[in-house]
């Protein structure tokens, strides 16, 4: 291994730590969101057939 790939690693690690967080946040926001919308058409379908 030489040392340029050595620090490439080390730089490419640090930045999924970094930024594993925040993509893990972010994943669950959308899967919070896309529940949320399926909840809000389940019900408006549900509104519909009511009338």
């Amino acid at each position: 291994m030489t040392t340029q790939l050595v620090g490439d690693l080390m730089i490419l690690a640090l930045a999924a730590r970094v930024f594993g967080a925040d993509a893990i946040l972010l994943l669950r926001r959308l899967a919070a969101v896309g529940v949320r919308a399926g909840v809000s058409e389940m019900t408006r379908h549900e509104r519909e057939d009511g009338r």
